[in-house]
């Protein structure tokens, strides 16, 4: 057969398996192949270009982009979302792109970390209802202590477990304590230990990438800032992930001194699927330090912030 007609061939076939929707057995009847044959030749109908296949996402995505972030940072999982012609949009596209993508970590996961902040409320809004009694949210660091907001650390588990039909467990402490027996003790109180034990087991997390400012917006810890972050000089922290305080190349500045609450931050490191989103450009460095040091598996964003992680990559 010329090449012509063969390239013929897997077209008509083509056609007729994804416009007139035959099956394989109905392609091989009709046109007295074998079903590996009629396989072979879809395959090869795609791969020469006879076919192509598009995917019309009103959320589009930069592949390119996302290309340059994998070979340069190493990680696995990103999604660079194509600026949207209104800007008023690019944070709302990207809170509904990561919801979905949180939809997804959620149906293969049964213990999933939540952290805290307005990213996060905005992604749990997006979440679709769905009943999962062999699922659980669960705190993994003390609470932030903003008990005035909707967006702390106990509303996120309890409202991710709302819209999910789910269970969850709390961390009823502090974020922070500087006492470090009884820090230590906690994980082995009663009351506290159901949040510890599944911690441990999380499948998945979520959070949005926080900075200095996150931790200066709550009164007490402000006050507190030497005691609870002791030889960490404010002007070397890129962001806060996790509760700790990190720098622009990803190292944790106060593992020589942790007065966080809740699983240690080698175990955090240890869950597989860990997504980080970011909807602000003012939040580039925090991006950059979590991105150089593989604190977070998987990251949503758009191209303009990319872009400035990017520029700042030097």
């Amino acid at each position: 057969m010329d090449d012509i007609s063969h390239q013929k061939l897997l077209a008509l076939i083509a056609q007729d398996y994804y416009l007139s929707r035959l099956s394989i057995a109905d392609l091989s009847t009709k046109y007295h192949l074998s079903r590996y044959l009629i396989t072979k030749h879809l395959d090869e109908a795609l791969k020469s270009g006879v076919v192509t296949i598009s995917v019309n996402d009103p959320i589009a995505r930069n592949v390119a982009l996302e290309a340059e972030f994998k070979r340069r940072f190493g990680i696995p999982n990103v999604a660079i979302l194509f600026n949207a012609e209104n800007p008023a949009e690019d944070a709302n596209n990207i809170v509904q792109y990561a919801a979905m993508q949180v939809q997804t970590l959620i149906e293969h996961a049964h213990v999933v970390g939540v952290a805290w902040g307005s990213t996060v409320f905005s992604i749990i809004d997006q979440l679709n209802s769905k009943v999962r009694n062999d699922l659980t949210f669960t705190q993994f660091v003390g609470d932030n202590m903003k008990y005035s907001s909707v967006a702390g650390s106990r509303q996120m588990v309890e409202k991710a477990a709302a819209r999910c039909g789910s269970h969850y467990v709390t961390l009823a402490s502090p974020l922070y304590v500087i006492n470090d027996q009884i820090r230590a003790a906690l994980p082995q109180e009663p009351a506290l230990k159901p949040a510890f034990t599944q911690a441990a087991q999380m499948d998945a997390l979520f959070c949005g990438f926080g900075t200095l400012a996150s931790i200066e917006s709550i009164p007490i810890w402000q006050e507190h800032y030497g005691t609870i972050f002791p030889n960490v000089p404010a002007d070397r922290i890129a962001g806060i992930l996790y509760g700790r305080p990190y720098d622009l190349n990803g190292r944790f500045l106060n593992q020589g001194d942790d007065k966080t609450v809740g699983l240690p931050v080698s175990q955090v490191l240890r869950t597989p699927r860990r997504l980080g989103v970011i909807r602000n450009k003012f939040k580039t460095d925090a991006a950059l330090g979590a991105l150089r040091g593989k604190l977070v598996t998987d990251i949503v964003l758009n191209e303009a912030i990319a872009q400035r992680i990017l520029a700042a990559d030097v």
